[in-house]
């Protein structure tokens, strides 16, 4: 199960290296195998998507019914549960509400001389979703990428979703996807709906931007046809890390490891605490609770491998460590929670206090849980409306000041060696 250990040790700085490099990990025979994916879907378009999901998912496709029909949408509505349409509208509430928050303008300013200088702010015109399928699932998923989007003011937003074997999609899917305005879904899985999105097909329009969670198949794609489209950010399997006093509840935080370990084996969820008790009541209280569990061979796993109990000298010591790894999530559960935010500076996103547990993030509060795994909350934000905004500079100059900052201008081209810059000025004077 879990293991404690003390920091600094040998042991704390092994386990912590190795956790700073989890994202340093080759896949050479699956990145060749995701490249002639992209080729044969980029040459052959539908014909490849139904050729390699047959291939790779012995499932079988007809290209002409690769888009979910309107009738197959609609039918949906009548499948879900009420109790569900509630949530989900609440849910849709709550997220448009929070990311309406980070809407920008567009700005123009007047300086000396009639400068006019600014900024506009342009959407994207259209994106791909990718969902995740099979046993996943996950309309979360689909109103966290796609409302920011909404929000933003993006005009098309397509989805592809993998087949399954016995051929129907969720309908939770469908209708979480027609409540946010979804309006083309695609029956189409793996590195080929991410290709069939960057490159487009005779079914599927080509979009500017991939965003959404996946397997290792469609992270690879992502990252190959990066350049061509803009995509999110590396997601990864879910983390967790939670900084704890001895004041803190063993039965709450148990429950949140146990939470966040559950959709994969190779999920972290640490616990920074100064409290030797604490540790092992958490331990404890996992092992009570862990055999009642549905997924508790991936929790095992996942714990066994990954998790770890890390007990410092001090709480200040223990956020040194959280900003050190950077954690995707990170639950403060002290006596003071408030006044230890500020000195966090690397994660994805911060749960303070005993009663603020990750699910309300996940799916309900509003902020994004499109974040930022692998150490990549150092330089990576959640999902927001700036990930769908161009921001477009603009100049208007007068001749006046053109003619004061000339000089200027042709001193810095010439430097550079940059004869037609400086021409550019000097033939507008004579």
């Amino acid at each position: 199960m879990l293991s404690i250990i003390k920091y600094p040790s040998n042991t704390s700085e092994r386990y912590i290296r190795n956790l700073k490099q989890r994202l340093q990990v080759t896949f050479t025979d699956l990145e060749t195998t995701v490249a002639e994916i992209i080729k044969q879907v980029q040459k052959y378009g539908d014909d490849a998507i139904v050729k390699i999901t047959q291939q790779y998912e012995d499932i079988p496709l007809d290209k002409s019914e690769l888009q979910i029909s309107e009738e197959e949408i609609l039918a949906a509505f009548n499948e879900v549960e009420r109790e569900f349409i509630i949530a989900l509208h609440e849910a849709i509430e709550n997220i448009y509400y929070f990311h309406e928050k980070q809407k920008r303008n567009s700005w123009f300013t007047t300086e000396r001389d009639g400068v006019i200088l600014g900024q506009k702010l342009i959407p994207l015109e259209k994106i791909g979703i990718y969902i995740p399928g099979g046993k996943t699932v996950s309309p979360s998923a689909v109103l966290m990428n796609a409302i920011p989007a909404r929000v933003a003011g993006v005009e098309e937003i397509i989805m592809v979703t993998p087949p399954n074997p016995f051929d129907n999609i969720s309908p939770h899917i469908l209708v979480a996807a027609r409540e946010v305005g979804i309006e083309k879904i695609y029956t189409v899985g793996g590195a080929q709906a991410i290709a069939a999105l960057a490159f487009g097909t005779n079914t599927i329009s080509r979009v500017d931007k991939i965003i959404g969670p996946g397997n290792i198949y469609v992270s690879i794609a992502k990252k190959q046809v990066f350049g061509l489209v803009d995509i999110d950010m590396f997601t990864g399997p879910a983390e967790i890390a939670i900084l704890a006093d001895d004041k803190a509840n063993p039965v709450y935080i148990a429950a949140d490891m146990l939470s966040q370990t559950e959709r994969s084996e190779m999920a972290y969820a640490i616990l920074i605490t100064t409290s030797e008790n604490l540790a092992q009541e958490v331990i404890l209280e996992i092992e009570r609770e862990l055999p009642q569990l549905t997924h508790k061979r991936i929790i095992e796993r996942s714990l066994n491998d990954y998790g770890a109990i890390i007990i410092v000298p001090s709480i200040e010591k223990g956020i040194e460590l959280i900003n050190d790894i950077a954690p995707q999530r990170l639950s403060i559960m002290t006596e003071n929670p408030w006044e230890l935010i500020e000195l966090v500076k690397h994660t994805g996103i911060i749960y303070l206090g005993a009663y603020s547990p990750d699910p309300i993030g996940d799916y309900f509060a509003g902020p994004n849980n499109i974040l930022p795994a692998g150490g990549t909350a150092r330089f990576h934000s959640s999902l927001s409306v700036d990930d769908f905004i161009k921001k477009v500079s603009v100049i208007s100059y007068t001749r006046k000041r053109l003619e004061k900052d000339k000089n200027r201008i042709i001193k810095l081209a010439e430097l550079e060696g940059l004869e037609g810059h400086s021409n550019a000025i000097k033939r507008r004077f004579g």
